[in-house]
Formats: structure tokens, sequence, C-alpha cells
């Protein structure tokens, strides 16, 4: 029985051992947990309040150093541009240039048949011929009546009366050479020529169309335009108009030549601003000898403006645009943020000229966050790191 009690003795002391060893590697294990966990919860509460302070890139502004340029669209013209009309009625009786013709001054475009003319024509000469012959009688008249007065034959009232009916007559005859002459002159006008030399843009008559005289009741026989210079008419608005003199050179570029860049010379400007646009008309002339830019084209005008080296200048994305009017967010002391209200002097696209409002030593928020206000704590991002990460 001594043995059997011996080896219970051993087991329940095993046992008591294996349970304190295992108690022990419990609490081992709570406290561990315990640490790791409350070690994650301050680097978390770490992280979460680090992040909660927005990251802002900040820049100095930029003086105005850089010339500015101002784009505009605009139109060409041909410097010179005849629409042609018909003098006399008919009918078209040929015509000699189509679209696209150059012609010379008083070159020949076409031909108007005037059978109406031509017949008022011989009337007048034959009334002229008339009047040419009652001026011939009368003249003798006169002449033979003052001859007889010589003799005292017949009475000084009977000569007077006889001269007088002769100038009379030559008065009328004076009166048929001019409606000859009118006739003529129209009929001259039978035959359509070109006032300048030019390029012929539009031909709007075709062989027996029926001709009417005069330029407001339908569209002209022809069209004529000297495309050797161009006019270019931009408007500009209003705030620009001073930095835009006579004489200024703008660069231009037409959308079937994108490759290439011509020169426009300011040469006068419309004096006054349209109410309906605001802006003021400027004419443009653009040297066009070889002929690749098209009168009624759009073209891309761009001028060089002078700068103001006063003038502070922020991006665009800098600016914010509330209730409050329009401001920009500027980092001080201790990364704070301070709102500053501005006034926009010219507006370049992605850059924006200021008036007035900040100084050219204050940090100004490149794309502040949505609800940026004053005394708001920012983070400043390293451009170095960023860059060097690049």
């Amino acid at each position: 029985m001594q043995p059997d009690n011996k080896a219970s003795g051993l087991s329940h002391n095993t046992l008591r051992i294996s349970g304190i060893v295992s108690a022990i590697i419990a609490v081992a294990i709570v406290v561990v947990g315990v640490t790791t966990r409350a070690s994650n919860n301050t680097n978390l509460k770490a992280w979460t309040d680090k992040h909660a302070v927005p990251t802002v890139s900040v820049r100095l502004p930029n003086g105005a150093g850089k010339a500015a340029s101002l784009d505009l669209p605009g139109r060409f013209e041909a410097y010179a541009r005849a629409p042609i009309y018909a003098r006399v009625n008919g009918y078209l009786k040929n015509w000699k240039t189509d679209i696209g013709t150059k012609v010379k001054t008083g070159q020949l475009l076409g031909e108007i048949e005037t059978p109406d003319l031509d017949q008022q024509l011989l009337q007048a000469r034959a009334d002229l011929a008339s009047t040419q012959a009652y001026v011939n009688l009368a003249q003798t008249t006169a002449k033979r009546w003052q001859d007889m007065l010589l003799t005292d034959s017949v009475s000084k009232q009977e000569v007077d009366d006889k001269t007088g009916d002769y100038a009379s007559k030559q008065a009328m005859m004076k009166a048929s050479q001019a409606n000859v002459n009118r006739l003529l002159a129209l009929k001259g006008f039978a035959r359509i020529v070109s006032p300048f030399n030019g390029t012929v843009t539009a031909r709007n008559t075709d062989t027996g169309a029926l001709i009417n005289a005069g330029g407001g009741s339908g569209p002209s026989l022809f069209e004529i335009s000297d495309v050797r210079k161009l006019r270019l008419y931009v408007n500009v608005p209003q705030n620009y108009v001073t930095s835009i003199k006579l004489g200024t050179k703008a660069k231009i570029r037409v959308p079937e030549h994108q490759d290439k860049t011509y020169t426009a010379t300011v040469e006068s400007t419309s004096g006054s601003i349209d109410v309906a646009s605001g802006t003021i008309l400027v004419q443009l002339s653009v040297d066009n000898a070889a002929g690749e830019l098209l009168p009624g084209g759009f073209v891309n005008v761009s001028f060089d403006l002078p700068t103001n080296k006063s003038v502070l200048s922020v991006p665009a994305s800098a600016l914010i645009f509330d209730q409050y009017g329009l401001r920009v967010a500027t980092v001080g002391a201790g990364n704070k943020v301070t709102v500053k209200k501005i006034t926009i002097a010219r507006d370049l696209g992605k850059t924006i000229e200021l008036n007035s409002g900040i100084e050219a030593t204050d940090r100004v928020v490149e794309n502040p966050p949505d609800g940026i206000a004053n005394g708001d704590q920012v983070n400043v991002a390293d451009k170095s790191n960023k860059s060097d990460e690049k």
C-alpha cells in the first residue's frame, strides 16, 4: 500500500505544477495582448491625429516678369472687295471669267444684250438729227432776217423773234445730244469689267439670265476681291484696349496651316466700345502674297501684352470663390491659415494677375481643400522630398 500512496502524491504534485505553469502562461498571453492593443491604439490615435490636419502645397506669388499673351478669335476679309451689279436691263450674252480667275483692272467679265436700250439709243439719235435740221433752218432764217434789217425791210422785233427761235433750237439740239450721250454711257455698262486687280470670288449669273439694273433687288453678278493683302478683324475686350496700340504685331494661326505662324499688324480701331459685347473692333492687315490665307476664314490671334513688374500672380487653382467673394488661402506662422480677399487684374488662364490682396512674401496654398478657414492648422508639403522621390 505504501508505494501506491507515493505514486498518488507524485501525480498530485505534477498536476499542481502544471496548473500553475498554465496559469502563468495565460496571464503572460493576456498581458502581451493588452499591451499590444494599447500600443496599436496609441499608434492609431497618433496616425489619425496626424492625418486629421490637411497637408497642402504652398508657393510664393510670382512677379509679372514674363510677358503675357491675349488669345482671341478673328475673321479675315479681303482688303478690297467689290460686288458687281448691272447698270442696264437686258439678258446676259456671255460671261468670260469664273470663280477663282485672276483678273486685271478693266478686264471683261461678261456682256449684256440690251435690246430696249438699243432702241432708245436709235430714237435719241433720230431726235438729235431732227433738232440739228431745225437748228440749221433757224440759223439760215435768222441770218436772212438780219440782212433784211439792214435795208429796213423788216422790223427789229421780227429779227429778234427769229434770232430767239434759233437760240431755242440750239438748246433743243444740246438736250438731244445730252440724251444720246447718256444712253451711250449706259450702253458702255453692257460690258461688265473688273474695277481693280483681284480674284473672282463669286459668279451669280449665267448666259441668257434676265438682268435687272440696280444693286438692291438681288445678288451681284460677280464679286471681285483683292486677296494679296487681307484685313483681319478682332473684337478686343475693353480692359485690354490700352495695351494694343497702332503698329502692334500679332501672331496668327489658321486651321488649314497649323504648322505655320503668320504676322499681322494693327492698322486701326473702331474708336468706340460695342455696348452689347463690351469690346472694341480692331483692324489688322496681313500680307497674303502667297495666297495661303482665305478671306472669310477663321483665325486665332495672339497679342503679346506689356507686363507690370509690380503685379503679383498666383495659379488659377489657388482661387477660392464662395459667399464671401474671391479669396486665396495663405499659410502664416505656426502653419496657421489666413484667408485673404483679392482683386483680379488680368485672367491669363492658368495664371491670375492680382491688383491687391496679398504680399510678395505670402505663402499661397496652391490647391486649397474644401472648407478651409482662418485659423485652420495645416501641414506644409515638403516639395524637395517629393522631387527626390520622383
